[in-house]
């Protein structure tokens, strides 16, 4: 959990980094891009969900010789992706940035740090993929140490080269790019010491039925992954309409969306390594015991976070941003916060045993519910504004869990008999 909790701290220490400077021009340009890669390596999180459901599932069943190929699959798919990003970076900066609606100089900001960072796009994915491998063989350790070294250097060098050396923009986004870059090195020196040589014979690096079953999941999850990038683009976009003051103050905001959401996701892995182990090993009382605890634990510490966020928001707040006015919206706007925790506890828990059991085309299925719910919403609560937006949002958090909460009798039936 805590591993997962450090995933969204390359955009937030961006924007503190940049928020510091006190121009909301640049905060919105640099959290107009920073959403934007979150959503674009985002799309991509198949990476990593696919990679963890293999590779518990790949234990519970005994096949551990799977183990590396399971993690040469994932590099090859996110060196492919990746260098397509960066092949495709012109068209992508100047239709991301310009369905976003920010202002003049927020979209010149934003595109600064979009065309330094899109280099990063390979070294990121494969840290996904670094990522799920050692969480599917439950190496939360590691996964932690990996994820620490990425954003402590990311850190480092923010502070250094946007505070001390005064990069701005560009700064930021080298920062983030030398982190990927090192984080990725040591997650494979990590691989290299438990595997030895990563070497795969190629019959089995390319076995046809397990190629065509992890392509069949990595699709669903994508799929089910762009309906909920939609969501916050659409989200980020109307923020955006609203003028650069309400835009630089829901990114902040959505950064304690981000923390709690990775939070809660970091139970959503556990989900995905011991149900995907019980579902590998076929054991249907093991299955249901770690859907019952991470529900119960996932319930506490959204309670937690809750509170942390209601007594604490407003210092947080103030240390993201130094502007008088992003400080003031942004307070208006906290409840908003304060609940999204509450109501997306159970949509992240089920989220992590769907994809351990890769139950991914219904999970696919109901998120693109889920997004309609939130565009209805949407548009009955738009007069309200920007408390309508942030009430749309929380609908489609509610949404979500719902959803696949009532589902989920019915396949693991379905994959376990009565």
């Amino acid at each position: 959990m805590v591993a997962n909790l450090t995933t969204p701290l390359i955009g937030i220490v961006s924007t503190t980094a940049i928020g510091r400077l006190g121009d909301a021009t640049l905060l919105g340009g640099v959290a107009m891009a920073s959403v934007l890669f979150d959503c674009m390596f985002w799309l991509f999180a198949f990476l990593r969900m696919s990679t963890v459901a293999f590779t518990a599932q790949s234990l519970g069943a005994g096949e551990i010789s799977e183990l590396r190929a399971i993690l040469v699959r994932g590099f090859i798919v996110a060196a492919l992706i990746g260098t397509g990003l960066i092949v495709l970076q012109i068209p992508l900066a100047t239709v991301l940035l310009g369905a976003m609606g920010g202002s003049e100089g927020v979209t010149r900001a934003a595109k600064t740090y979009f065309t330094i960072r899109i280099w990063s796009a390979p070294l990121a994915l494969g840290n996904y993929v670094v990522l799920g491998w050692l969480i599917g063989q439950a190496r939360a350790r590691l996964a932690l140490g990996t994820q620490i070294t990425i954003n402590v250097i990311n850190m480092a060098a923010t502070m250094l080269l946007v505070l001390v050396f005064d990069f701005g923009i560009a700064g930021a986004a080298i920062a983030a790019l030398i982190a990927e870059a090192a984080g990725l090195l040591l997650g494979v020196m990590i691989a290299r010491c438990l595997q030895g040589q990563l070497a795969v014979p190629r019959a089995t690096l390319f076995d046809r039925a397990k190629l065509m079953r992890m392509l069949a999941v990595n699709r669903d999850i994508m799929i089910r992954t762009a309906s909920l990038i939609t969501a916050f683009l659409f989200f980020t976009a109307q923020g955006a309409r609203a003028g650069d003051m309400t835009l630089a103050a829901n990114a902040v905001l959505n950064n304690f969306l981000l923390i709690s959401a990775f939070f809660l996701d970091g139970l959503a892995n556990a989900a995905e390594q011991l149900c995907g182990r019980a579902y590998g090993a076929r054991d249907r009382s093991a299955f249901a015991g770690a859907v019952r605890l991470v529900l119960i634990w996932g319930f506490a510490f959204a309670v937690a976070v809750a509170a942390a966020f209601a007594l604490f928001g407003t210092s947080f707040i103030d240390v993201m941003s130094a502007n008088t006015e992003v400080r003031r919206i942004a307070r208006d706007y906290l409840p908003f916060v304060v609940l999204a925790p509450l109501l997306g506890v159970f949509a992240f828990a089920y989220d992590g045993v769907y994809i351990g059991a890769t139950w991914a085309r219904d999970m696919r299925n109901l998120m693109v519910l889920s997004l309609l719910v939130f565009l209805t919403a949407w548009f009955a609560l738009r007069s309200f504004g920007n408390a309508g937006l942030w009430g749309a949002l929380l609908a489609h958090y509610a949404a979500r869990g719902g959803l696949e909460a009532l589902r989920y009798p019915v396949l693991l039936r379905k994959s376990f008999g009565t």
